[in-house]
C-alpha cells in the first residue's frame, strides 16, 4: 500500500453530514444535467406533435435499460475504489479503475450494435400507431451510439466519486447539456443549416454532446488526475477483478432493468388505451425521475461515503451515514409530495399541452407521489447495501416488488371497468412494500457486517 498523499478525499474524518451534502450537491447536479438530457430532447421535440413525443417516450426505457448497465459497472467501480481508499490502497485502486475503463468500452460496443440492430423491433413491441414507430427509429439512430458512451463516461465519473472526488464530473456533464441544449433546436428545426431533422436532430445533438463529455474527462484524467489513472500495463483483463466488480455491479443494475421491466409492462398495458395515455405516462415518468434526483444523489454519496468508513473499520460512521441519509431524504420527499398533490399538470405543461396528454400525466404524478418517501428510502438502502459490498439483496427486494406489481396488473387490466388511476395505485402499495423488505434486509446485512467495529 502507498501512502495516501495523492488526489483523494478522505471521508473517514470529518463531520458525516456535511460530506453527505457536499458530495450529493455536486451528483445532484450531475444527475440532474445527466437526466436533462432525455428531458431536452423531450422539450424541443413536443412542438413536433404527438407522435414526436410518445416516439421519445419509448426510447426512454432503453435509456432506463443502458442506466441498469452502466450502474453495473459504476457501482461496483465506486464501491471497490472507495474501500481501498479507506485503507489507502493506491494499486488496488488503479487495477480496479483500469479494468473498468476496459469493461466499459467492450460493453459499451456491444450496446451500439444490439441498438442499431434491434431498434425497430423494439419500436413495434410497444406500439400499434405507425407514425410513433417512425420517429422514435429517427430518433434512435442516433441515441443509440449516444447511449453507448455513456459506459466510458460513468467508468470515469465512478472512479472520481469513490475517492470522494464529484466536482469535475459535474463540471463535464454542464458543459454537454448546455452544448446539448444549444444544438437540439437547430438539428430538429434546421437553424442555420436548411435541413431540420426532426427528432433525429434531438438524437443528434445528444450524441455530439456525449462524445464533448467523454472527451473532457479523458482530458481530465490524463493530465491532472493522480491517485486513478490510465495505466495501459494494467488493461489486460483480469477476471477476477471483473468478478468481484460485476458481484457488486449486477445486482444494483438488476434494480434499474427491474425498473426498466416496470415500465415496459406499464405500457404494454396502456398501449390500447392511445398514444395520448402513452405520451402523458412518459411525461409523467420522466418528470418523477427528475424530482428523485435529489434523494438518488444522497444514495450516490452513500456508497462512498460509508464504503471508505466501512473499508476504514469505522463501524459507528457507517451508521451514522445511513441515519443521516435516511432524514435528509424522506424530508426531501415529503415536501415533493405536497407539491405534487396541489399542481401535477403544471409540471406535465412543461412538456406537452394537450389536454388529454396533460390529464393523464397529472393522474400519473399526483397518485405515483404518494411512493416518493417510500421510494427515497429504498434508494438510500440501496447506497448502503453498495458501502458494504453485497448487493445481492437490494436486488431480492426490487425482484419481490416486481412480482407483486406485475402479476396483480396484468389481471387488473382484464378487469372489466379498467382505469389507469388503478394501476397507479397498485403502485403506491407496492413501493411500501419494497422499502419495508429492503430495511428488514439491510438490517440484517448491518448486523453481520458491522459487528466487531464498535
Amino acid at each position: 500500500m502507498l501512502p495516501c498523499n495523492l488526489a483523494m478525499n478522505d471521508l473517514t474524518q470529518g463531520s458525516i453530514p456535511k460530506h453527505l451534502l457536499k458530495l450529493a450537491g455536486f451528483i445532484a447536479v450531475t444527475m440532474t444535467f445527466q437526466t436533462l438530457y432525455y428531458l431536452v430532447d423531450l422539450y424541443f421535440v413536443a412542438g413536433l406533435g404527438e407522435a414526436s413525443v410518445a416516439g421519445v417516450s419509448l426510447c426512454g426505457n432503453l435509456a432506463i435499460a443502458v442506466l441498469a448497465l452502466t450502474q453495473m459497472l459504476g457501482v461496483g467501480t465506486s464501491s471497490l475504489i472507495a474501500r481501498a481508499a479507506g485503507r489507502k490502497d493506491q494499486h488496488s485502486a488503479q487495477l480496479v479503475f483500469n479494468q473498468s475503463f476496459v469493461l466499459s468500452l467492450l460493453v459499451g460496443g456491444l450496446v451500439l450494435v444490439l441498438g442499431f440492430g434491434f431498434r425497430m423491433p423494439y419500436l413495434w413491441a410497444l406500439s400499434s400507431d405507425a407514425a410513433t414507430i417512425r420517429e422514435g427509429g429517427a430518433y434512435l439512430r442516433w441515441f443509440a451510439p449516444a447511449l453507448a458512451l455513456q459506459f466510458a463516461f460513468v467508468s470515469m465519473g465512478s472512479a472520481l466519486r469513490g475517492t470522494g472526488i464529484a466536482k469535475p464530473t459535474m463540471v463535464v456533464q454542464v458543459i454537454t447539456v448546455v452544448l446539448n441544449c444549444l444544438l437540439a433546436p437547430v438539428l430538429i428545426a434546421g437553424w442555420g443549416t436548411g435541413r431540420p431533422m426532426g427528432a433525429g436532430g434531438a438524437g443528434m445533438a445528444t450524441l455530439i454532446a456525449l462524445a464533448v463529455g467523454v472527451v473532457a474527462m479523458t482530458v481530465y484524467f490524463i493530465r491532472l488526475e493522480t491517485f486513478v489513472s490510465f495505466d495501459l500495463s494494467l488493461w489486460r483483463p483480469d477476471f477476477a477483478v471483473w468478478g468481484k466488480l460485476l458481484n457488486i455491479g449486477v445486482p444494483s443494475g438488476g434494480e434499474f432493468l427491474i425498473m426498466a421491466m416496470n415500465m415496459v409492462t406499464i405500457y404494454w398495458i396502456i398501449r390500447d388505451f392511445g398514444p395520448s395515455a402513452q405520451a402523458g405516462y412518459g411525461i409523467g415518468s420522466r418528470v418523477m425521475q427528475a424530482i428523485f434526483l435529489p434523494v438518488m444523489a444522497i444514495s450516490f454519496a452513500v456508497a462512498p461515503l460509508a464504503g471508505q468508513n466501512f473499508g476504514a473499520g469505522l463501524g459507528p460512521r457507517v451508521r451514522l451515514t445511513l441515519r443521516s441519509a435516511a432524514l435528509m431524504g424522506s424530508a426531501l420527499m415529503a415536501t415533493v409530495t405536497l407539491l405534487c398533490q396541489i399542481s401535477p399538470g403544471s409540471l406535465i405543461r412543461i412538456f406537452s399541452t394537450d389536454a388529454v396528454v396533460v390529464s393523464a400525466g397529472a393522474d400519473y404524478l399526483r397518485t405515483i407521489a404518494l411512493t416518493f418517501v417510500s421510494g427515497g428510502l429504498v434508494f438510500t438502502f440501496s447506497g448502503m447495501f453498495q458501502a458494504l459490498g453485497n448487493t445481492w439483496p437490494a436486488l431480492v427486494s426490487s425482484f419481490a416488488r416486481f412480482f407483486v406489481f406485475a402479476i396483480p396488473a396484468v389481471f387488473l387490466a382484464r378487469a372489466p371497468g379498467f382505469q389507469l388511476i388503478h394501476l397507479w395505485y397498485l403502485g403506491v402499495v407496492t413501493s411500501v412494500v419494497h422499502a419495508l423488505v429492503s430495511f428488514l434486509l439491510l438490517r440484517q446485512e448491518m448486523n453481520r457486517k458491522l459487528e466487531g467495529m464498535g
